[in-house]
């Protein structure tokens, strides 16, 4: 297994000889990131009881646990997790807030079973390297704190020796790369700092500060993205990165030319990724969650005001320049209404990410191409069901997160576009190529393509932004025979028996809280059961709207997406399609529901009949108001593009 070995050496005891240690010796303070995060009481009296949850489960197992054999045997996890002592940290902020003994004494009991019964280098390296920093964060809050008595005696030395063992352990089996590689490396960053004494001739800090460089280059692609393509692992790598720039800050280090730079981008990313209502979405192996604390760290640190505005919803900073952003790199193109400097609040613009790219590296990536997330009005309206396990033992709900029929795209035959195989995929993989975005004032549009080693068939979706208010997707599948499609979106588990189907002579209607969905032509349609995963180990029910055609080599679905209150009227959508153009009208949309939108496109520049206007563009929209006037209108296409009046339009 990478990242692991047997140790012959006695547990807790590196090779060669054994630091002499002073057992008044405190950790220097550093700065711990996660902090904020561990500092919930009920988790500190539950390990006082030698209680433990981790993924919605709890056991008991003692002050003294069998490290080696607890845990959950369908779901390796929960022991690795446990073994990080996360929990150690919400010990030490409950005596600091207590000044009480027992969460000492507690953590005390823990960290000396470990090492009396564990061997340096019998589990993973990743893990040694969050228990290594772990340890010292939990050990340099309890001597921080308030009335700190000091360890019992003998303490101080055998978790010194032990984290000078796991260190040099560590040391000499770093993984290879990605994420993994960077947890490893600030572990040894963060003990060389902590405890000089381990890194006498500073041979080690030296040697972080190059590896946590190479890593934050190769690991962050250029656009910013990280290589896993998870917003959940970009989330905890880009931590890790502006834990070492704040830590080198604070003791005066001086970090290599370009690490800002690439951090930069990184923190962007992280930026435009969370949703208005502060999560992000979990694309990929992801769970949902905040991380706007890094984006306050990251504005005080490099100097971006438009990164402070987004950790505090607008309470500080300055607006982003732009709305809309695309990493075609990472595979992620984002829409958003605005910033929250309009009559919208902040937490209730509206927001869309497009996954369009490769597969992440590693075992990470799910059959997603052309899924889609979005949210508006404070919270998630379409969204992604997130990765809940990666345990493949049976019933395998793996599988079924991983899948394409669990996301909000479309499914060729019921196949995933990337064939399922335990860990890595194995064989050909399903490849995404964004096709372009295409701008005008009002109107924003993305167009990406998702082909298959599992069929013929070409998958093109445009995503059609208008006038900040609402999307219009148009998904065409080309193939060479009958195929079974069926185009799928995944709605927030609150709509569980809240969401109506209604299929009528021109289209389907779906209503569900806050949104209003109707799709071109009329096809079958009804609700399944699916699945959310808020986060690791939880899954909650939730409908999923599934459009099915079948019988047909050639389809296009036309969905008109608005976040709607459950009472208002449901906009009518129509839709006029020659080989060149598709024009879509759309009535009862802007304020009131008064208005009247024609909204076209087509390959390549030429004639847009929209409406009351002629427009020569790629793409173009128009809105009219009761009365016939043209309220606004935008144009999109080469520099000739421009407008021509036409008759009136009843």
């Amino acid at each position: 297994m990478t990242g692991t070995r047997s140790a012959s050496a006695r547990p807790g005891v590196a090779d060669g000889e054994r630091p002499r240690v002073d057992e008044r010796v405190r950790p220097r303070s550093v700065f711990c990131v996660i902090a904020d995060d561990h500092r919930d009481r009920a988790v500190a009296e539950a390990a006082c009881a030698g209680r433990f949850v981790h993924n919605g489960v709890s056991l008991e197992l003692g002050l003294e646990p069998d490290w080696r054999s607890a845990g959950l045997a369908e779901d390796k996890e929960w022991a690795i997790e446990w073994a990080k002592f996360y929990w150690g940290l919400d010990l030490a902020h409950a005596f600091r807030e207590t000044a009480e003994r027992r969460f000492l004494s507690a953590w005390e009991r823990l960290v000396r079973s470990w090492i009396h019964t564990v061997a340096v280098g019998s589990d993973a390296s990743h893990a040694a390297g969050r228990r290594i920093q772990n340890w010292i964060y939990a050990w340099d809050a309890f001597a921080s704190a308030p009335g700190f008595p000091g360890l019992t005696p003998g303490m101080t030395t055998a978790v010194v020796r032990s984290l000078a063992a796991q260190v040099h352990d560590l040391r000499g089996r770093l993984t290879p790369e990605r994420n993994h590689r960077t947890v490893e490396l600030y572990a040894l960053f963060i003990a060389a700092l902590a405890l000089p004494e381990l890194d006498g001739d500073r041979a080690l800090l030296d040697f972080t500060i190059r590896g946590l460089h190479e890593n934050l280059l190769t690991d962050m692609l250029p656009d910013g993205v990280h290589r896993e393509r998870s917003t959940h692992y970009h989330m905890i790598a880009l931590r890790t990165f502006l834990g070492a720039r704040e830590n080198a800050r604070r003791f005066g280090l001086v970090l290599p030319a370009g690490y800002d730079e690439r951090l930069t981008r990184a923190c962007e990313f992280a930026l435009h990724c969370h949703r208005p209502d502060g999560d992000i979405p979990a694309l990929s192996d992801a769970d949902r969650g905040s991380y706007l604390d890094l984006l306050a760290l990251a504005g005080d640190l490099l100097v971006r005001p438009d990164f402070s505005w987004a950790a505090t919803l607008g309470g500080r900073g300055r607006p982003p320049a732009d709305r809309h952003a695309s990493f075609p790199l990472g595979g992620y193109f984002v829409q958003r209404s605005g910033w929250g400097t309009g009559p919208t609040p902040l937490r209730e613009e509206r927001f869309l990410v497009l996954d369009c790219g490769p597969l992440g590296d590693g075992s990470h990536g799910h059959s997603d191409l052309l899924s889609v997330e979005i949210a508006a009005d404070g919270r998630p309206l379409v969204l992604d069901p997130g990765r809940y396990t990666y345990s493949e033992a049976d019933p395998n709900w793996r599988r079924w997160f991983k899948g394409t029929a669990a996301h909000n795209t479309v499914t060729v035959d019921g196949l995933d576009q990337t064939p399922y195989s335990p860990g890595k995929p194995r064989g050909p993989v399903a490849r995404g190529v964004f096709v372009g975005r295409c701008q005008a004032p009002g109107l924003d549009i993305l167009v990406g393509e998702a082909t298959s080693p599992c069929y013929e068939v070409v998958h093109v979706r445009r995503v059609v932004f208008v006038a900040d208010e609402y999307w219009i997707i148009e998904d065409r599948l080309h193939g060479e025979r009958s195929h079974r499609y069926d185009l799928r979106f995944h709605l927030a588990p609150e709509f569980w028996g809240q969401t109506a189907v209604d299929v009528g002579q021109d289209s389907t209607t779906v209503r569900a809280p806050g949104l209003a969905l109707v799709v071109v032509p009329p096809v079958r349609s009804h609700l399944e059961e699916g699945w959310v995963a808020p986060s690791y180990g939880v899954k909650v029910p939730a409908p999923v709207i599934s459009l099915v055609a079948e019988g047909q080599a050639e389809m296009t679905f036309l969905t008109l997406l608005v976040p709607l209150a459950l009472t208002a009227p449901v906009p009518a959508l129509h839709a006029y399609a020659t080989d060149a153009a598709t024009v879509v009208e759309v009535r009862g949309t802007g304020p009131g529901g008064r208005m009247r939108d024609w909204i076209g496109w087509r390959e390549p520049t030429g004639p847009l009949d929209l409406g009351p206007l002629r427009l020569r563009a790629v793409a173009g929209w128009v809105r009219q108001a009761e009365s016939g006037a043209v309220v606004t209108s935008g144009v999109a296409g080469s520099p000739e593009a421009g407008r021509t009046p036409l008759g009136g339009v009843a």
